[in-house]
């Protein structure tokens, strides 16, 4: 064998050594990151709801967590034709039970959207989110939740001059990746929007709220959802139609019935 024979061998075997050195995917650490990717983009509960018995389990405990709040004013938890069909509906939905879609078949309501409760004050919409908020993180829910006033908001805004805690969360962030969380905004539409801090009109905050909320539940699944004594037309009128085509990611759930404050 000549020396140029002996070093083209040499350098085939360098290079067959180095193909056969390379990693490659097994199909169960294929299955495995198939798995983490989807739990990453996707908040699973671990609960079936589509089990009559199972369902029925967390109906129980969303009653006993109601009684728990109302207990404190001496009075029942009341269920009845106004929020009956409305707890149902939440109680799939927050489980990504595909049932969700069946509660009100004339509606268009969808799992993946976000939550638009609409009612006059109240009505029982904002404890209705704070029951669930509740029921979420007892359950260990990945949908789990943060509820957040109007009139918390805006003393953050006045104190801090931003809002970034309720939106991207930088300051919690590990390098360039923000760090949002789940959200419910309660009470739009209260006069405190028409407060000014600095200068700075406190309705366009809310605005800058929704905005950058929009984005993060586009980029990074994050829900937020809102409740408020605004009527559809109110909304319109209020936002205009650059946020009002928004809020088309969102279920809009009315309340109905009488003030149930005493």
């Amino acid at each position: 064998m000549t020396e140029e024979e002996k070093n083209l061998s040499s350098k085939l075997q360098n290079l067959m050594e180095k193909e056969a050195g390379k990693r490659k995917l097994t199909i169960q650490q294929i299955e495995n990151l198939i798995k983490r990717h989807k739990e990453s983009i996707q908040n699973v509960s671990e609960y079936d709801l589509t089990d009559t018995q199972e369902y029925y389990s967390h109906w129980n405990l969303i009653s006993n967590l109601g009684t728990d709040y109302t207990e404190r004013e001496f009075r029942k938890f009341d269920v009845d034709d106004n929020n009956s069909k409305l707890i149902q509906f939440l109680l799939y939905y927050f489980n990504g039970c595909r049932y969700a879609q069946n509660v009100f078949p004339e509606e268009n309501y969808k799992v993946h959207k976000n939550l638009l409760l609409v009612g006059e004050p109240g009505t029982g919409k904002t404890m209705l989110m704070q029951i669930f908020a509740d029921y979420l993180k007892l359950t260990c829910n990945p949908n789990a939740f943060e509820n957040l006033s109007v009139t918390q908001m805006m003393n953050y805004y006045k104190i801090h001059g931003h809002i970034d805690l309720y939106t991207y969360n930088e300051n919690q962030s590990k390098g360039f990746k923000p760090n949002p969380f789940n959200i419910c905004l309660n009470d739009i539409g209260l006069e405190t929007e028409n407060q000014k801090s600095y200068g700075t009109s406190l309705d366009s905050v809310i605005d800058e709220f929704l905005y950058a909320r929009y984005e993060i539940f586009q980029q990074y699944g994050k829900k937020y959802h809102i409740t408020s004594n605004l009527g559809i037309a109110e909304f319109k009128k209020r936002f205009g139609p650059r946020l009002v085509d928004r809020f088309k990611t969102f279920n809009v759930l009315p309340l109905c019935g009488e003030s149930r404050r005493i």
